[in-house]
């Protein structure tokens, strides 16, 4: 029978054995009391060398439940996920290695984006971010919690003795750097450390999740040797990986590109790429003008936040640069009427405005074990076109290749509206209900774009959820 459905571990079973001793005897914690632990092990194990031994190394009396090869390997999979580079190993809060090395070396080999440290009434815990979503690597008792936090403090060159106020620092970790957050709470200090600066060497156009017709007008706007290219979407959504990609395009001995950026998430050979700086004064508003005075082809700014910056920008495209830019709108259209509320005159967005891009990120389904079933019409929200519905669709499942989530990497979407003939006159007369406009043009928007990949098996239900609601 397999038990895997009946089995949870707690994250304290999970970092009572470290990875690698896990999948080396294949075993999986099952109780811990006292000086006896109880292990469901590999059925085709050998159970007495593995007693042994793992008495040795834990110090604690050890005893065996068999179980089936592959719900341990289902277990397995699911508690202890590898990390991608095969030399670093899953790590555990007990033994000599500083825990701050540990989970820091842990995330970046899992390809994890961001490590949130966290403090509560009983205990702590340490989640990271791994394909958009937070999963709980370990719990951390909380008398040593106050020593984790002033060793990060330390690493980030903050103040130890200052508990009661928001800090910002930075770590430079090997080949790349980690920037720190710390948010005083009520049961003490949380930390998010956020993985950066790593190289973009294989970060292409090619490889974004563009279809050829979004390429093609995508690529016509940055062409252009001025003019804005804004995308536009929320935190976590790609939108810096998008930049980037372009900037490798665009990046040539012929070009001067600048940008300022908080934070630098990736380095570019050739690019000067400036850290913003608010406390000091060093704001996109700033930087910017300074940016003018540097003879720049091309100005990278990581986000227009305010009116300022949105009035700058469009100076710099009107003077003859080429700017790119995000901005956090719902949609590629809705960044038009966004900036008319800024301040932005609805004619000098008309003539500087070449590209619109709205996009968003969607786990895809693992080739190798999804599965496909009928569509349950309850599972699907009740604004939703029933016509549009497909009568079967992939679900996830879940195997060795994908850790067992049924999910492996993403998918970007994207919603490009190249702006130009009829669109610009509709933006200098404020005329922006458009939207039978935009069909015509053949502009596709998130949701049919969302619902495609739902329908050809790319992604689930559960993913597209939020885009089939309107």
């Amino acid at each position: 029978m397999n038990k895997t459905t009946e089995i949870a571990l707690t994250p304290e079973q999970q970092q009572f054995i470290p990875a690698d001793l896990a999948w080396n005897y294949r075993v999986i914690p099952r109780e811990i009391s006292g000086d006896v632990a109880q292990f469901y092990i590999d059925e085709n194990q050998s159970k007495d060398a593995a007693k042994e031994e793992l008495e040795v190394m834990l110090g604690v009396s050890i005893d065996f439940e068999p179980l089936e090869k592959d719900a341990i390997q289902r277990l397995l999979g699911t508690y202890y996920r590898k990390v991608q580079n095969q030399e670093k190993k899953a790590l555990s809060v007990n033994g000599k290695t500083d825990f701050v090395d540990k989970i820091i070396t842990e995330a970046e080999g899992l390809g994890s984006s961001d490590i949130h440290i966290e403090k509560f009434e009983e205990k702590g815990r340490v989640r990271m971010r791994i394909d958009g979503h937070l999963m709980e690597r370990y719990t951390i008792p909380v008398e040593t919690y106050p020593e984790l936090v002033n060793k990060i403090k330390i690493k980030a060159n903050l103040d130890i003795s200052e508990k009661r106020l928001p800090q910002d620092g930075r770590i430079q970790y090997g080949d790349f750097d980690i920037r720190v957050s710390i948010l005083p709470t009520l049961h003490g200090e949380k930390i998010v450390l956020r993985i950066l600066g790593q190289d973009a060497t294989n970060i292409h156009i090619d490889g974004l999740g563009m279809t050829s017709e979004e390429k093609y007008n995508y690529l016509e706007g940055i062409k252009k040797p001025n003019g804005i290219i804004l995308i536009s979407g929320p935190t976590g959504s790609g939108k810096t990986t998008t930049l980037y990609a372009t900037l490798k395009l665009l990046n040539e001995e012929k070009r001067n590109i600048v940008t300022v950026e908080d934070p630098i998430e990736y380095t570019l050979d050739g690019i000067n790429q400036v850290q913003l700086k608010e406390d000091i004064g060093l704001t996109f508003t700033s930087a910017l003008r300074s940016f003018l005075r540097q003879d720049p082809d091309v100005i990278m700014l990581g986000e227009i936040r305010d009116g300022e910056t949105a009035q700058m920008a469009i100076r710099a495209a009107l003077t003859g640069h080429l700017v790119l830019s995000t901005i956090h709108t719902n949609s590629a259209w809705g960044t038009i009427s966004r900036l008319i509320d800024m301040g932005v005159p609805s004619f000098l967005l008309a003539n500087t405005l070449n590209c619109s891009v709205a996009q968003r990120l969607v786990r895809k389904l693992c080739d190798n074990c999804k599965i496909e079933e009928g569509v349950n019409l309850e599972d699907v929200p009740n604004s939703f076109d029933r016509n549009k519905i497909p009568k079967k669709h992939f679900v996830n499942v879940g195997c060795d290749e994908c850790h067992f989530t049924g999910y492996k990497g993403r998918q970007a979407l994207y919603e490009i509206i190249p702006i130009q003939g009829e669109l610009t006159d509709k933006i200098k007369n404020e005329e922006l209900k458009v939207e039978q406009l935009l069909k015509e043009k053949g502009v596709v928007c998130l949701s049919d774009r969302a619902l495609e990949l739902w329908k050809n098996g790319t992604t689930t239900l559960e993913e597209i959820y939020a885009f089939l609601i309107s």
